[in-house]
């Protein structure tokens, strides 16, 4: 890398990012582009995204078996909160395949080449960070309802709370509180990890157009949440096991909806309007009269 810099990006100025309106129907195409580039060659994505699920089963039968017990949904619902981080892999690999360039499952790991490298780290620290003040609330909030003692066992930890009312207390306060978390994430970095990986712009810039891009766009931007929340919840049910198609195709996806909300640099617009030189100088000389215009 040149230099280490984090806040405005190679320039050390703050670029500012245009951002577009989006509709639905864009929402559905991202996704299905998404399970496009998954389609094409699965095994690596698939190789990528297993690390999750098994971190899952870990994490729970961890948990089921200590005194960490309540905090196995925070941690579990965590995943939605790191998961922009966890995917920037996938990211490189719809932006390879997108560029015409070789898609094998080992180029998922030069992001650590990235000239943006400081920068996605520290968002990627910023989500960490949110992640943990998640699961301090979530055990904070426990203690308030049911007190600090630990629970006995599994069935008497569900009964608690399936059965009494405190417990559902916690369950619909604790989403509503879950849901704060979430909105921040996607605000905060919505399009920011693919724009770090397409444009060294800084961490600022990053955070501030995924900003900008959720308040142009409110009700395609709530609709994507709940649609990530949903795969996520559905990816996690059989044992953690549907992650590794969710969490792929959701990384994908994210890649081409980066495309539909963020205008391209315009160096890029304009490399897409001129024709190239090559083709310029194949381009044969109309002719007038038996001879060539030129003359």
């Amino acid at each position: 890398m040149a230099g280490f810099h984090v806040i405005a990006g190679a320039s050390e100025t703050l670029e500012h990012i245009s951002v577009r309106k989006i509709t639905l129907s864009d929402l559905i195409d991202a996704l299905r582009r998404g399970v496009d580039d998954f389609m094409v060659k699965p095994s690596h994505v698939v190789f990528l995204a297993l690390i999750y699920p098994v971190i899952g089963v870990i994490l729970a039968a961890w948990t089921s078996g200590s005194n960490a017990l309540p905090l196995l949904f925070p941690l579990v619902s965590g995943f939605a909160l790191i998961g922009p981080f966890a995917a920037i892999g996938l990211y490189e690999i719809s932006r390879r395949r997108e560029a015409g360039l070789d898609t094998a499952w080992s180029h998922a790991f030069e992001v650590r080449d990235s000239p943006a490298l400081p920068s996605i780290a520290a968002v990627g620290f910023m989500l960490v960070v949110i992640f943990v003040a998640w699961l301090m609330v979530a055990q904070a909030f426990y203690v308030a309802m049911f007190g600090p003692q630990v629970p006995t066992s599994v069935s008497g930890f569900v009964g608690d709370i399936l059965a009494t009312e405190r417990g559902w207390m916690l369950i619909i306060l604790g989403h509503a509180i879950g849901f704060v978390f979430a909105a921040v994430v996607l605000c905060t970095t919505v399009v920011a990890f693919p724009l770090l990986l397409d444009r060294d712009v800084g961490a600022y810039e990053a955070i501030h157009a995924s900003f900008r891009a959720v308040i142009a766009n409110p009700i395609p931007m709530a609709a994507w949440g709940l649609i990530v929340a949903a795969l996520l919840i559905a990816g996690s049910l059989p044992l953690f096991a549907g992650l590794a198609v969710v969490l792929p195709i959701l990384g994908h996806s994210t890649w081409h909806l980066y495309r539909k909300v963020v205008e391209p640099a315009p160096a890029a617009k304009l490399a897409r309007a001129k024709p190239s030189a090559s083709k310029a100088s194949k381009a044969k000389p109309r002719k007038k009269g038996g001879l060539s215009a030129a003359s």
